[in-house]
Formats: C-alpha cells, sequence, structure tokens
C-alpha cells in the first residue's frame, strides 16, 4: 500500500468538505485512517483534520490526492509545483494540471502565487519573473510558456459555508422543486439585490427566449427601470424575439393574444432587417425605431448588452459576436467585476455562463426543468439557488418585491 498525509483546515464539519474527502477516498477505492481531529466547539471556530490516504499503486494514490486538493486538501510535505513547457500554441503538455474554479495558489520557492482568475477547466501558466499566475485556455497558450503539470505544489482553498444563517444562498443551497412554496425565496432574493445595488455591485441576467414568449417582458423591464440590472447576457435568438415582439407583437410569430398572427412566421426576419438597416440596436432606439421591449430598456438605462450567436442564428443582429473564441474572451471578460448572477430560463446559455464564474459569484437559476437547474448550480455548491418553475411568475413577484421597496425606500 502507498500513503500520503493530507490536512484539512476551517469549516470542514457544516461546509461538508470532511465528509466529501471521505467520500472521495471510498469511492476511488482508497482507505484512511484519521490520526489527528480537532472540532470547532462554536459555530464560528474553525476545524482542523489529519488523515492519512492508502491506495494500492503509487499512481491511484496520485490521482486520489489531486481529487483531495480540489476539495481543499493539503499535503502535509509542501513541494513546489512542477511546470512543463508548452509544446505547440494552443496545446498544454499531456500532465497539465485542471483547474476548478475555486481559489487556487502554486507554490514556488516557499512561497505562494494566486492563481487569477479562478477560472475552471484551464490550466495554469506561470511566470516566475513577474511572480504570477493565470488560468489559460487552449487559445490562450504559446508554444514554450510554462505550465503547471502534476498537483504538487497546487493548493484549492474551495468557498465554505457562512457561520450565520443570515446569508439566504448558503442556508437554501438547493433547488426548490416546482411544488415547493417559493415566495419567502424570492423575496429573500430581492433582499440580495436590493443590499447588491446599494453597495454598488453589479448585478448580470442570462436570458432566455422564453422570457419573451411567456409573456416576462415586462417585468424584466421594471427590473431594468429600477436598477437592478447592469448587465445583460443573451443570445441572438433571444434578441430577434424581444425586437420582434416591440415592432410586431409576436415572438416567432405567435402573438399571446391572438391563436394565429396573419404572416407572423415572417416577423423574426423583418424585425432583424429591421435592426440591420439602423446598423444596430442602440442606432435604432435613438432613431426611434425601436421604442419598447427589453433591449430598449437596456439602452435607455445603460444596461451593458452581450450578445453571442449560434450555428442556426438568422441575421445575426448588429453587435452579436458570432466567432465563439472570441465570444468566450467576451464574456469572461464582461463577467469578471460581477457579484450576482440570475440565469433565466435558457440551459446552454446558463451553462456557458456558469463555467466562467468566480467561486464567490452569487447565482439564481430559474427553469421549468429540473435537470437544466441541477446543471447550471453544480459549479457553485455554497452560493447558489436553483428554482425550478416557469420565468413569467418568478420575474412578476420578484420585479413586484423590489418595485413596491423601491417606492417605500
Amino acid at each position: 500500500m502507498f500513503s500520503e498525509t493530507i490536512e484539512l483546515r476551517g469549516h470542514i464539519i457544516d461546509s461538508l468538505i470532511l465528509p466529501k474527502v471521505l467520500d472521495q477516498i471510498l469511492t476511488h477505492g482508497g482507505n484512511f485512517r484519521i490520526t489527528e481531529i480537532n472540532v470547532g466547539k462554536k459555530r464560528a471556530d474553525q476545524s482542523f483534520a489529519r488523515i492519512e490516504v492508502s491506495a494500492e499503486t503509487g499512481e491511484a494514490l496520485d490521482a486520489l490526492v489531486l481529487r483531495l486538493r480540489q476539495q481543499g486538501a493539503e499535503v502535509v510535505e509542501r513541494a513546489n509545483a512542477q511546470v512543463a513547457a508548452a509544446p505547440a500554441n494552443g496545446v498544454f503538455p499531456s500532465d497539465f494540471y485542471v483547474t476548478t474554479n475555486q481559489q487556487t495558489f502554486v507554490r514556488f520557492d516557499g512561497k505562494e502565487i494566486e492563481v487569477r482568475p479562478a477560472m475552471i477547466n484551464s490550466a495554469i501558466a506561470v511566470d516566475r519573473k513577474k511572480g504570477t499566475a493565470r488560468a489559460v485556455k487552449f487559445f490562450d497558450v504559446n508554444k514554450g510558456d510554462e505550465i503547471v503539470v502534476g498537483h504538487q505544489g497546487v493548493r484549492v482553498v474551495p468557498v465554505q459555508r457562512a457561520t450565520t444563517h443570515t446569508d439566504l444562498f448558503q442556508f437554501i443551497n438547493t433547488t426548490v422543486d416546482a411544488d415547493e412554496p417559493k415566495s419567502a425565496i424570492i423575496r429573500g432574493i430581492g433582499d440580495e439585490l436590493r443590499r447588491a445595488r446599494a453597495g454598488g455591485r453589479k448585478i448580470a441576467i442570462v436570458a432566455g427566449p422564453a422570457i419573451v414568449r411567456t409573456g416576462a417582458s415586462k417585468h424584466l423591464v421594471r427590473l431594468i427601470e429600477a436598477g437592478y440590472v447592469n448587465r445583460l447576457f443573451a443570445g441572438n435568438l433571444f434578441a430577434a424575439y424581444d425586437v420582434e415582439r416591440a415592432l410586431f407583437g409576436t415572438s416567432l410569430g405567435m402573438n399571446p393574444d391572438l391563436a394565429f398572427a396573419r404572416g407572423g412566421h415572417e416577423n423574426h426576419l423583418r424585425a432583424i432587417n429591421t435592426i440591420r438597416e439602423a446598423s444596430g440596436i442602440s442606432a435604432a432606439v435613438q432613431q426611434k425605431i425601436l421604442t419598447g421591449g427589453i433591449l430598449h430598456a437596456c439602452v435607455r438605462h445603460e444596461v451593458d448588452i452581450v450578445l453571442t450567436g449560434g450555428i442556426r442564428d438568422e441575421g445575426p443582429i448588429p453587435s452579436v459576436t458570432t466567432d465563439v473564441i472570441e465570444a468566450q474572451k467576451v464574456m469572461r471578460r464582461k463577467l469578471a467585476d460581477v457579484s450576482y448572477v440570475m440565469l433565466l430560463a435558457t440551459l446552454q446559455h446558463s451553462l456557458a455562463v456558469a463555467s466562467m464564474l468566480a467561486p464567490d459569484v452569487k447565482t439564481v437559476c430559474v427553469d421549468i426543468d429540473p435537470p437544466a437547474v441541477e446543471r447550471a448550480i453544480e459549479h457553485q455548491p455554497l452560493q447558489s439557488i436553483g428554482l425550478v418553475t416557469d420565468v413569467e411568475p418568478f420575474l412578476r413577484e420578484l420585479a413586484d418585491c423590489l418595485t413596491d421597496s423601491s417606492v417605500r425606500d
């Protein structure tokens, strides 16, 4: 048997870090012996555990310890990180360290360097002369860049549960199913957003076409007008639906008040053409061509609009970023200073944004599909709330809560 000793520090009991570590050991064929454990006697006290981990082979032990490091475990023998040169542009060394979205440090010459930004499914490139370490994607790496390999000298600090019950996101820490009451949680989300706005923190909305198609646009507009949206992330399809509804009263040819809208199947193309002729959304607002809808409200209230394209897009509308790599770069840059994100009825866009968030970004996901909610919030285990519901009643109740309170304020 091969063995190594690891240590855990912090709120490892109430944040479920210790149970997760022990589960990982057993699930992957290892064994453990807890040689020392000190449990905090009060809620604010931190705990400590020293655990001897063993496996049948050295390779199995290395793989297991790597998993445990990603849960926040530290190896007692603190070695320097190992690096290897990238063999070509866009190619990592074969045994490169794969990052999580948790706060990460690499160790060189007895000093730790924080990896910035914290980014999931990336490698770590280091510049030892400058004393910097950064998470990089394939398109960011150049031949000869020093890339961290293996797991030695890498330390991960996972987000831990708050020591009070005042944090709604950590107190709920679950998905609220369709048949469960949601009003109290929505009011709590409203309180969080109110504090964020008062503190000058950025709030982002990731919007799906269902917002327009379900008639929820007017409620999102209310949130924008009340100052609760700083950035809007969406696809070309959402933009086309919103403009179509504003210009023709339909979305993908459907009108909420009519069983059949004459010529409606053409309207989304005519809407795109109108915006292209005006040279963009902002120009259409300024020329009073676009006089309503979500994008109109964004332009009027200086909300940053981040639109990205897909393979099935028509048009696209001007200002939509159609290059996938460039879209990733734009989205990461626009998400860097965001504190709160609401993922609303858009699975693919929600998954893309969720994979780019720092571990301390608070996330609300609303979707009628339970698996979509579970997938969207899995990367933010102590910072997320998932609500399985239609987006229209959610936005209506949230807007009522926030706009009513803003009147009282």
